[in-house]
């Protein structure tokens, strides 16, 4: 299976239709996964957690939207077998593994899922990032690594561009472009090392990202296609709104 990662939106998203079209032509292109184990910016959770196995309510982690986005449903299956070999492959690297059987896909996961299988017909798994430290992230992408194999989408969703003082600014600065523009380079060239070092390589790095969590799963995406040394290519890129959040999304082959 290819390894992806997704910006992935507010829950306004839901109402953009090119976008969405975007998302959707995506998901025709790729190959049908088995499963898909989603490491999305809004959990980040120590030691790495599995979510639930079993079908569970959405987490709506936002405030201040109409009522609609509340009643989004993703009643996706669950995958208590991708769960049980995702502890086994952390174990086998001695990491240590949680499990929280209560919470649902946050929106970060289900808003992408919603556009690319709106059936909610594929098992789905989402699992914490454990910190934000950079070169964690990147080894835990490489742990995870054997389940393309299997039919797993391992699908990162975040931001490369995430500066909530810019949301809803019309016009795109060059702040956001430099950081967009470096950001394409070093997947398109597999730069692990910069990727991973991105606060003191990438210009403008604290304005595109003040808090980079958002960032985070696109190091686990790539510590994923590693060794198999994948190409990255964007299916998706733009800019949001016309603003200072990119759409740029990535594929690794």
């Amino acid at each position: 299976m290819p390894v992806i990662f997704a910006a992935h939106g507010a829950p306004i998203l839901l109402d953009d239709e090119v976008w969405m079209g975007e998302l959707a032509a995506w998901a025709r292109a790729l190959p049908r996964p088995a499963s898909i184990l989603m490491v999305s910016a809004h959990w980040e959770e120590r030691p790495t957690t599995l979510g639930a196995t079993r079908p569970a309510s959405l987490v709506y982690d936002f405030s201040g939207f109409p009522e609609k986005y509340y009643r989004t449903r993703y009643p996706a299956p669950g995958a208590p077998d991708l769960a049980a070999r995702v502890r086994e492959l952390l174990g086998a690297e001695r990491l240590a593994v949680a499990e929280d059987p209560d919470r649902g896909l946050d929106h970060g996961a289900y808003v992408p899922l919603v556009a690319m299988y709106p059936e909610a017909d594929v098992p789905v798994l989402q699992v914490s990032m454990p910190g934000l430290d950079a070169t964690a992230l990147f080894a835990l992408g490489r742990t995870l690594a054997p389940l393309r194999e299997e039919g797993v989408l391992i699908f990162g969703s975040g931001f490369l561009t995430h500066n909530m003082a810019w949301a809803f600014r019309p016009g795109t600065p060059g702040w956001a472009r430099e950081f967009d523009d470096w950001a394409a380079r070093a997947l398109e060239r597999g730069e692990e090392d910069a990727l991973v070092d991105f606060r003191s390589r990438a210009p403008s790095a604290r304005l595109a990202l003040p808090t980079w969590e958002h960032y985070a799963p696109v190091l686990v995406a790539a510590g994923a296609a590693a060794e198999a040394g994948a190409r990255a290519s964007f299916p998706i890129t733009g800019w949001w709104m016309d603003g200072a959040f990119t759409k740029r999304s990535v594929q690794f082959d």
